[in-house]
């Protein structure tokens, strides 16, 4: 199933509010994910992009390889920067 359950994720989010100083400069509405296959990008989106079902195969993606539990202060997204550019640029644009 394609579909991520939004109360899990809005939980991660504020458990990495609570405890990074790197996840104090997001603001209300957003939370910070960190896009890379190896290096590790730090990008700041919209809350609402996890109701997308395009979003939603990348944070499942995320949760079988990571789980919820991510050292950066942030989601780990494992996929190329250059793919998560993409998705978020049609996201902009819907």
């Amino acid at each position: 199933m394609l579909a991520i359950r939004l109360p899990r994720i809005l939980q991660a989010k504020q458990n990495l509010l609570r405890g990074s100083s790197l996840a104090r400069d997001v603001r209300k509405g957003y939370i910070a994910v960190y896009v890379g296959e190896e290096e590790k990008k730090r990008f700041v989106i919209p809350l609402s992009y996890l109701n997308q079902s395009s979003f939603q195969e990348l944070l499942s993606k995320a949760e079988e390889e990571f789980g919820f539990d991510h050292p950066m202060g942030g989601l780990t997204i494992p996929c190329r920067e250059d793919i998560f550019l993409d998705l978020t640029s049609r996201l902009d644009a819907s």
